[in-house]
């Protein structure tokens, strides 16, 4: 059996749009691919190669949005321990790296909604299994991928994205 895909209720919903207009995008290739076939020779109609091409990207899209979505477990944050980091939850953590001590705000998600650049860490990164179950107050050491020890402090764990200013 295949593993399942932990994800959040935003996770779910963004691969379902998605899905959604891949398949709208799917009738408009093949009304030109069928247009493309109406010209004649295939072998050298550049129109028709490019929409093959683009079927074929789009429908393995769709077979991998449609196996991820068949193995899905949605987690709500709201379930857990309502100060407790969980999938879901953002986490405000005071960062301290000597090389580059801060403040950061991540999103704990499942491993395919994962974005480090945008702050959204999965539960089976380092930072993430560290962090999850933790709580405002406390601290954990983690040994990044670099061999880097990095302390990370909990400073706040919120249901709903901080708000800034």
């Amino acid at each position: 059996m295949a593993e399942e895909v932990i994800l959040t209720p935003e996770g779910l919903k963004k691969l379902e749009n998605e899905l959604e207009e891949l398949k709208r995008r799917r009738l408009v290739v093949a009304a030109r691919l069928h247009d493309a076939r109406e010209l004649g020779d295939l072998s050298e109609n550049g129109e028709y190669q490019a929409a093959r091409e683009e079927q074929g990207q789009l429908e393995r899209r769709i077979a991998a949005i449609e196996a991820t979505l068949q193995r899905a477990r949605v987690v709500d944050h709201r379930d857990a321990d309502p100060g407790a980091v969980a999938v879901g939850s953002w986490v405000e953590v005071e960062v301290d790296d000597p090389e580059d001590p801060d403040r950061e705000v991540l999103m704990i998600v499942g491993p395919s909604e994962a974005d480090p650049a945008s702050g959204r860490i999965s539960y089976q990164s380092p930072v993430g299994s560290a962090l999850m179950g933790r709580k405002a107050g406390e601290t954990v050491e983690v040994k990044l991928p670099g061999g880097a020890l990095v302390r990370y402090k909990v400073l706040d764990v919120r249901l709903d994205e901080p708000q800034a200013g």
